[in-house]
């Protein structure tokens, strides 16, 4: 009875480590699009209105979310991000509007596309 109890933790311990793996790697890595949209707090104003112009810290923010367009998409796309009454079509020309070279240009965002 022992081995049988063994075998089974030791089976339990492997299926929650390789669903763990399996769960870990989203669109932003270990980080929800949820998460990362707090981190996106100084764009508030600029994903609300185009007219209103995008802080510095604002830029910093989409430029390092920039380099994974797969989660910038994702954190604008967000539950966190709607709820904050970001407008998707306004906030996806965030990274234009503060003049990232290296923006993923023609990048698919649901629906929207990044100019």
């Amino acid at each position: 009875m022992a081995l049988g109890f063994k075998f089974m933790c030791l089976l339990s311990l492997f299926l929650f480590i390789c669903i763990k793996v399996a769960d870990g790697a989203g669109e932003c890595g270990n980080s929800s699009p949820d998460n990362e949209a707090f981190k996106m707090l100084p764009c508030a104003m600029a994903a609300q209105d185009a007219t209103s112009s995008v802080s510095s810290s604002c830029c910093a923010a989409v430029k390092r979310l920039g380099r994974n367009p797969k989660c910038l998409c994702a954190v604008m796309l967000s539950n966190t991000a709607k709820l904050s009454g970001t407008d998707p079509q306004i906030a996806i020309t965030i990274p234009k509007r503060c003049n990232l070279q290296n923006r993923p240009v023609g990048y698919k965002c649901g629906p929207y596309t990044l100019p």
